[in-house]
């Protein structure tokens, strides 16, 4: 019989993962052992007996056969959270690619050890008469501190270490000396990190009769031990996050835990206020705004059952609950649930892996699902349940389309429409409050020569350079910087000048025009702070700013009832991205901003400002017809191959050279070209940023129905990478890309 070899990774490092080692499977294991399975293995010159993940299986040696240890057997108990996830981090290597240990640094990512947070309490042991005597004495001879300290332990018992060494102002050597003759005690108990900074528990809300009827279907086909995802397509305020809470509520109440993810970090903060209502400290965050100590001290609650709930962004999918009963994916249209990093996972279908895995259910909510998610709840894949009312009895808001050509016609070359002006004057007056949308960054966008149309660029990375204050220019890739340009270097010109459209500019001309508004801006420049996005979502909530002005992140999501308007200032720039989704980013991003408007008891309406009034994706995002614009764009899709009609893979290839990495593109698209029939292939050409800080970018694209041709394709070139001993760096794969690369 043939010997078969197992990878194990032993005792796995949250903050490094070590290389696995390979051992000889016992013929006892053979058909038995598989990826993510613990056992005991000897290890090191003692042949200590070590607990380890199994990685990988395979008929080769690595190493000379009579050096290969063999593996004692599985390892006893329980299946630990651990095993779940090296099953799951073999799962994304084979369906993203990259090594084993990307993947496994990737589903492990949080649990770096650090010093456990202490809390310390200083008590008094000696009797009341012996302290107060010793008290006394120190009076005597002057030792002020001492005898402060001993009157204060006399009043009360215990006290808080802090509080002794600030308010009491008595040194730690003090207490040492006093501890030291055993007078006092010093207790140290240790402390989790608690991220979660809300208070309250608010009202709750009673479920409507079309939600209860959701939680009772999904929950009815969970205890009958059906595990699969559904899609609840919701319009903006219909109260997916109601159904969601009461899913997690009963799920809880079985003795599980659930996962929330989030699009954006910004969006934590409504969110938590949200579900801590109902579940108090029981729920938690995990995202990148936290210590490395908050990291931990989050995934050491979880595994010990301490909360139930964790709610976050894309890695908040990998929190270790033994339990796991939930995973809820909410705005699972968003593109950051797609990682850029090896592996480039997806992390709507990695929950699903996950969920199969665990034995726990998915539950998807959109107002504008992803075109994915969608087709699969159309073909039955998913359970589709739509919410098509306002779960506060309003309407939708009054959608006014405004074509700006028509306004520069007509002498009007403001930044804001006429009507949008008479509108915000309106709201201004009646203390209603305004959210304008733009997605651009910075105080303009790029610098450019109007003479001879000279674009200023970053001299590494082949992207425009944005003006900043202070008279900078910025890299927004490498961070390079520069003085501002006043003559074009190309032809001389004085005519330079930026595209004025970013959001510190929108700040400026609205204080012009009204100058009373009280205006807070968010975008990435002014959430760099760890507690920023918080700080500025309270404060527009509290009715502390009447306008909030920001980028993508103030539209996804939050509920401010007292808005009654939105202005969404340049609704067709993401038609120009070079993007096969460009209609469907752009209906989603519309929809979702109109749908700010208008959530509490006051009617809402929304301006959308446009140069192609007439597309189909501005046109059925202002009457919010989602069924309207899939037919329409799904028609698209099938014509061209593109996902979800079929599956993409893009190779990405990154050289230092640009002819190196030409060739090597062309090398690896000839040799999938000559070994499959039946696979379109697009290109290679330069990337859309074609070289960043020094390293050029190199693409070709790869179309199949069959989502395991592409994953064969992939294999294919992976191995043929490795053996012309290139670095794992050089080429990346990405399945079913969301972002132009």
């Amino acid at each position: 019989m043939q010997e078969l070899y197992a990878d194990v990774i032993i005792d796995i490092s949250h903050e490094k993962v070590d290389r696995p080692f390979q051992y000889r499977i016992p013929e006892k294991l053979r058909g038995i052992l598989e990826t993510g399975m613990c056992v005991d293995v000897p290890f090191g010159k003692g042949n200590t007996l070590r607990k380890g993940y199994v990685t990988g299986i395979s008929a080769q040696p690595e190493i000379e056969i009579s050096r290969v240890k063999e593996i004692r057997g599985l390892a006893a108990g329980d299946v630990p959270v651990e095993a779940v996830m090296v099953r799951l981090a073999a799962w994304m290597k084979r369906r993203y690619g990259g090594t084993m240990i990307q993947a496994l640094r990737t589903v492990l990512p949080a649990k770096r050890p650090v010093k456990a947070l202490e809390r310390k309490t200083v008590c008094l042991r000696w009797g009341h008469e012996e302290a107060e005597e010793l008290r006394n004495e120190c009076i005597r001879k002057h030792r002020t501190a001492q005898a402060r300290l001993l009157g204060e332990l006399l009043e009360m018992e215990r006290l808080p270490y802090e509080l002794v060494t600030s308010r009491l102002n008595i040194s730690s050597s003090t207490i040492t000396g006093l501890a030291g003759r055993g007078v006092i005690r010093v207790e140290t108990q240790e402390q989790y990190r608690d991220p979660v900074k809300v208070s309250g528990q608010g009202p709750k809300r009673q479920l409507s009769a079309r939600q209860s009827g959701i939680v009772r279907e999904i929950l009815g086909e969970y205890d009958a031990g059906t595990r699969r995802t559904y899609l609840i397509h919701g319009i903006t305020g219909s109260g997916k996050t109601e159904v969601y809470i009461e899913l997690i509520r009963e799920v809880i109440a079985r003795g599980k835990q659930a996962i929330v993810l989030i699009p954006e970090i910004a969006l934590t903060y409504q969110t938590v206020i949200r579900f801590y209502r109902y579940f108090g400290s029981r729920v938690s965050v995990l995202n990148s705004s936290l210590s490395a100590g908050e990291k931990y001290d989050q995934c050491k609650r979880a595994e010990n059952g301490d909360i139930d709930v964790i709610i976050g962004p894309r890695s908040a999918l990998f929190t270790p609950f033994p339990n796991l009963g939930l995973i809820v994916i909410d705005e699972e249209h968003e593109n950051t649930y797609k990682s850029e990093n090896t592996p480039k996972y997806h992390a709507r279908e990695t929950a699903e892996e996950l969920a199969r895995l665990s034995g726990a259910s998915v539950v998807l909510g959109s107002a504008t699902p992803s075109l994915e998610a969608y087709s699969r709840a159309k073909k039955g894949q998913y359970g589709l349940f739509g919410l098509k009312e306002r779960l506060t009895g309003g309407c939708l808001p009054e959608v006014y389309i405004v074509d700006l050509r028509e306004e520069l016609k007509s002498g009007n070359r403001s930044i804001f429409s006429l009507l949008l002006q008479q509108l915000i004057a309106d709201r201004l007056q009646r203390g209603e409050q305004i959210m304008l949308f733009l997605n651009r960054r910075g105080y303009t966008g790029f610098i450019s020569c109007r003479e001879c149309g000279n674009v200023i660029k970053c001299p590494h990375c082949d992207v425009s350079l944005s003006e900043h204050r202070g008279g900078r220019m910025l890299c927004h890739y490498c961070g390079y910087e520069q003085p501002a340009v006043r003559i074009c270097p190309k032809c001389g010109s004085r005519y330079v000048s930026g595209f004025r459209a970013g959001t510190q500019q929108i700040e400026e001309k609205l204080l012009e025009m009204y100058p009373r508004a009280r205006v807070l801006r968010m975008d990435a420049d002014t959430t760099r702070k760890k507690e920023s996005y918080e700080e500025i979502l309270a404060a527009f909530a509290n009715g502390e700013a009447d306008v909030l002005i920001g980028t993508q992140m103030i539209v996804k999501g939050h509920d401010f009832p007292n808005v009654t308007l939105v202005g969404i200032l340049a609704a067709d720039m993401s038609l120009a991205a070079g993007d096969f989704r460009a209609a469907e980013r752009t209906f989603q991003l519309l929809t979702q901003a109109a749908g700010r408007a208008g959530r509490g008891e006051k009617p809402g309406e929304v301006v959308i400002q446009t140069y192609q009034p007439e597309h189909y994706s501005i046109i059925h995002a202002a009457r919010q017809d989602y069924e309207a614009f899939y037919e329409e764009e799904i028609l698209y899709r099938e014509l061209l191959h593109y996902p979800p009609a079929a599956h993409m893979l893009t190779v990405q290839i990154f050289a230092r050279e640009e002819a190196a990495g030409e060739k090597l593109a062309h090398s690896l698209k000839d040799s999938a070209e000559e070994r499959y029939d039946g696979v379109q292939i697009i290109g290679p050409a330069a990337a859309s940023i074609g070289r960043i800080n020094y390293i050029f970018r190199f693409a070709f694209y790869m179309k199949s129905e069959k989502y395991d041709k592409l994953i064969e394709i992939k294999d294919y070139l992976d191995e043929k990478i490795g053996k012309m001993q290139l670095k794992r760096e050089s080429v990346q794969f990405d399945m079913d890309p969301v972002n132009v690369f």
